[in-house]
């Protein structure tokens, strides 16, 4: 269930918001004047799901490259990673 916090516990109540979203690894939303304003979460959270979405775009591209017949054999990708990592 998601934490909702009025505007005025952000300003009250930092330090309390800041250890639940360390400690539960999920956002608080801030409600501003009984309406959604912002989500606020920890940097680890954003920069975990900001990895993901970085993951996920590039899957995208490949499924894409894929769908195009963009394709590269795989006995050249093998040759290209072994010289990329110095094999």
């Amino acid at each position: 269930m998601p934490a909702i916090r009025k505007s005025a516990d952000l300003r009250n109540n930092y330090s309390e918001i800041s250890e639940f979203c360390h400690n539960y690894r999920e956002p608080v939303f801030i409600t501003k004047n009984g309406q959604g304003d912002l989500a606020i979460m920890g940097i680890e959270t954003y920069e975990e799901i900001n990895g993901r979405l970085e993951l996920y775009q590039k899957i995208l591209i490949g499924l894409t490259q894929i769908k195009n017949g963009e394709t590269v054999p795989e006995e050249t990708m093998m040759t290209k990673i072994k010289q990329y990592a110095g094999l």
